[in-house]
């Protein structure tokens, strides 16, 4: 190195230190106390050309007349950059001015720093505008935001699963947000890389830059968006920090409203580049420690800006720079005009209901910028907006979707891993569109094998929106302004040992011995008996333990057949258990599947034997027109892959005991909570008026619509209405139900408090 110094700088006796880098080797060389970086590459004809038009660029800066950027030093022989034998190897070299100051991320920040940031950006920018080089404009990689799909290659370097689908969500979000309008944003060169440590700083402003290795000739608002990523990305509330550098850009280098729509967006896509690369290093060298040292941070804002409503960080950006707000409809007016055309019997949700625009995983965007947590929603069952489950239905919707008169490998595929989760009895499915769809052909299949038609229900139980499930809901027929209870339907009570009449261990077999009474002094032979083995409407109460395995032998002896409801407690949201009937011990002759089934894609299906099936297959041809198709299946399919890919009942069961153990805590301090039930993500919190037991309707509401107004959803269910009920996707995390259950204790200390 000392002769490659001398040969060709002049450079006879210089003091050499080796830096670390991402791809390629620098060192510090200090000749005569005054200090340059000397640059190394491995060789390719195409990063020669490149280097040569950072040079173009630097050389261009220098006629700003100051200290703020890198000056390319030259060779004796005039030359920039060189291609020299080094150790046997063409490698290619270039020496620049070396720039004094403190990094940007050493420096304490504060919004006047990051105000000079974004100035000190925008003032480059400009300096840019008068640089024109064609070798920049064709370049094309992984780090230039506008190709963000040149990283998807690296997503299965993420070693975890939930994340690596984060990431995915955002690459989704991209193609949906950005890449229409990309050829409509305004491009030029940009440095396309200030990050902390690229950044100098003096006396608390923003002084110079370096590394210009990662030139781009990009849209212009993609500087704006990686200075903000990395000037927020180690930041508690990183959205609070992002207004400095964006009003300091803007106050030099206007920004267009177009720009500012999709700087949610653009942030995000940095990111996601970021942690691509810095899994994909990792893989390629496990002990590269500077191609990763941002990645934990990177993470951190990735998942934090998740939870930000993409509105609300618009909303953030216009404010910023100026730019009108648009205002949206009120809640108000919205509900006028839903009941123009929607009968208002379809209800909503809430004393104040929710005007929704997005939703991510467990969270939810409103159409005014706030983010809910969703502890509630139990459809989207491995996550709202799940990228991998979205991707499934749209590349099978552009490819084929019909209905099964047709062969195609989707439907038995989907069958046979389908009842691959079930007991080996439990060998044929039916697909239809809906849990009420498959309650309703459940007990056709119950009429078609026994010739019987007298159906026991569990008490306060509910299986769809059918007439014939209607008719076996006593949830809806048992209501005030429902049709009552008609002749062939038997009700027994519900197990339930918090509030019934048999609280011991001995429950269940007491609860069981009073059914099987009925069956056995019933006036007609039972068809079937159907239940959940939660019952939801019912208050999320779980069976009293063993409670099955002395009905079901019963309904079975007098020719019945035994139905297990799985619509809300199947797919492993119990934890312990992939389906509720497992809990009990019990295998039963049909199941019922719905909601989760596909993610929220209508969907259900039935469960059943071999000879069940047969008996079914005597009478009129069966066919759904959607029921089975290939999209549905699809998306279907996806939904298992997840569950077992996120391991998501394993968080189910871990994080579910855990929210239970909180909630069982907040049941000790305050005496309004007299119960607190089931399994996994499958809760109920009885609220009660005392030691009495006395149900508290309102108090349940109260806590319901004060989560709401704190952006947190949970809802209310029961007899009386007063058990809360929190059915969270499986994805929802141990800092998320700390979340819910420390909400409640302050919306109960202060209620206390008052009263």
């Amino acid at each position: 190195m000392n002769q490659l110094l001398a040969t060709e700088f002049g450079f006879y006796t210089p003091e050499i230190k080796k830096l670390d880098g991402y791809d390629n080797i620098n060192y510090i060389v200090k000749d005569q106390s005054t200090p340059y970086i000397f640059k190394t590459y491995g060789y390719s004809k195409r990063l020669v050309r490149i280097l040569e038009a950072e040079t173009e660029v630097l050389l261009c800066l220098q006629k700003e007349g100051s200290n703020r950027f890198p000056k390319p030093i030259q060779f004796l022989d005039g030359t920039f950059v060189k291609v020299l034998d080094i150790g046997g190897s063409k490698t290619i070299c270039r020496m620049l001015s070396f720039l004094e100051g403190k990094f940007l991320g050493d420096i304490v920040p504060t919004e006047e720093l990051f105000y000079s940031f974004g100035k000190f950006l925008a003032e480059m920018n400009l300096a840019f505008q008068q640089i024109d080089n064609y070798v920049l404009q064709a370049r094309q990689w992984e780090w230039d935001i506008q190709y963000l799909h040149l990283n998807k290659k690296y997503l299965e370097d993420i070693v975890d699963p939930h994340n690596r689908n984060v990431v995915r969500y955002f690459f989704q979000q991209f193609e949906e947000n950005v890449v229409p309008i990309l050829p409509g944003l305004r491009k030029q060169i940009i440095h396309n890389d200030a990050n902390e440590w690229n950044v100098l700083t003096k006396t608390g402003n923003v002084s110079g830059i370096i590394d210009f290795g990662d030139l781009a000739y990009s849209q212009l608002i993609n500087e704006v968006a990686i200075a903000i990523t990395y000037g927020c990305y180690d930041k508690e509330n990183p959205l609070d920090w992002a207004p400095a550098i964006l009003k300091g850009y803007h106050d030099i280098f206007p920004l267009e409203e177009k720009e500012i729509k999709v700087l949610y967006y653009l942030i995000a896509a940095r990111l996601c580049t970021s942690v691509c690369n810095a899994a994909h290093s990792r893989k390629l060298n496990p002990y590269n420690i500077y191609a990763t040292v941002s990645e934990k941070s990177a993470w951190q804002m990735i998942h934090k800006w998740l939870r930000i409503n993409p509105i609300r960080a618009e909303l953030v950006f216009r404010k910023t720079i100026g730019l009108p707000i648009d205002q949206v409809e009120t809640i108000e007016e919205q509900v006028e005009k839903r009941h123009q055309h929607i009968s208002p019997i379809l209800s909503l949700s809430y004393k104040k209901p929710i005007s929704m625009s997005r939703s991510a995983f467990q969270y939810m965007y409103d159409t005014k910028g706030n983010t809910f947590l969703d502890a509630y929603n139990n459809i989207p069952h491995v996550g709202h907006s799940h990228p991998k489950v979205v991707a499934a239905g749209q590349e099978q919707m552009a490819r084929l979707n019909t209905n099964t008169r047709y062969l195609y490998d989707l439907l038995p595929n989907y069958a046979e891993k389908l009842l691959s989760k079930f007991p080996d009895s439990l060998s044929k499915v039916f697909l239809v569109n809906s849990g009420s769809a498959a309650s309703d052909l459940a007990l056709r299949m119950a009429y078609a094998h026994t010739n019987h038609k007298k159906i026991m229900v569990m008490e306060h139980g509910y299986h769809g929106n059918t007439q014939i499930s209607i008719d076996i809901s006593d949830y809806k027929f048992n209501n005030p302004k429902g049709q009552g209870q008609k002749e062939h339907i038997l009700k027994t009570q519900i197990p339930d040992t918090y509030r019934g009449k048999y609280t011991g261990q001995n429950a269940g077999k007491l609860y069981a011995e009073e059914a099987i009474k009925q069956i056995e002094t019933s006036d007609h032979p039972i068809a079937a008996f159907i239940t959940e083995p939660i019952v939801g409407c019912g208050g999320q109460v779980p069976l009293a333990k063993g409670y099955l395995k002395e009905v079901y032998p019963a309904v079975r002896k007098q020719g019945g057949i035994c139905i297990s409801d799985e619509v809300q407690t199947g797919f492993g949201r119990l934890g312990d258990h992939y389906w509720g009937f497992e809990s009990q011990d019990v295998v039963p002759d049909i199941v019922i599947l719905g909601k989760p089934i596909a993610n929220g894609h209508p969907m259900g299906a039935v469960v059943t034997t071999q000879e069940i099936a047969r008996s079914f297959e005597k009478g009129v041809e069966f066919f759904s027109s959607f029921g089975g198709n290939p999209v549905s299946c699809a998306i279907a399919s996806s939904v298992l892959e997840v569950l077992e890919e996120e391991q998501l009942q394993k968080n189910a069961r871990e994080v579910g005991i855990y929210y239970k153990s909180l909630l069982k805590e907040l049941q000790k301090k305050y005496d309004c909570i007299g119960d607190v039930r089931g399994s996994g993500f499958f809760l109920g919190v009885e609220i009660v008026k005392g030691a009495d037991k006395e149900t508290n309707k309102t108090m349940a509401h109260y806590i319901k619509n004060e989560l709401r107004n704190r952006h947190i959803l949970v809802s209310t269910d029961g007899p009386d209405d007063s058990v809360l009920k929190t059915k969270p996707p499986l994805c929802f995390t141990k800092e998320n139900a700390k979340e819910v259950v420390d909400t409640i204790d302050e919306i109960l200390a202060v209620y206390y408090q008052k009263n």
